[in-house]
C-alpha cells in the first residue's frame, strides 16, 4: 500500500508540475500572439503608406 501511495504522490507533483508548464506556455504564446497581432498592424500600415518604389517578397518589379 505504501509503494502505491507513493507513486501516487508522484504522479500527482508530475501533473503539478506539467500544469504549471501548461500554464506557462499559455501565457507565452497569448503574449507572442499579441505581438504578432502589432507586427502584422505595423506592416499592413506600412504597405498602405508605401510609395510603390520598394519590392517585396517574391512580387515583380513595375517594369515587368
Amino acid at each position: 500500500m505504501q509503494e502505491i501511495e507513493e507513486k501516487l504522490a508522484h504522479l500527482i507533483r508530475t501533473v503539478d508540475d506539467l500544469s504549471d508548464v501548461v500554464a506557462r506556455q499559455e501565457r507565452e504564446i497569448e503574449r507572442l500572439t499579441r505581438r504578432v497581432e502589432l507586427l502584422v498592424a505595423r506592416e499592413a500600415e506600412r504597405e498602405a503608406e508605401a510609395t510603390g518604389g520598394i519590392v517585396l517578397g517574391d512580387e515583380r518589379p513595375p517594369h515587368y
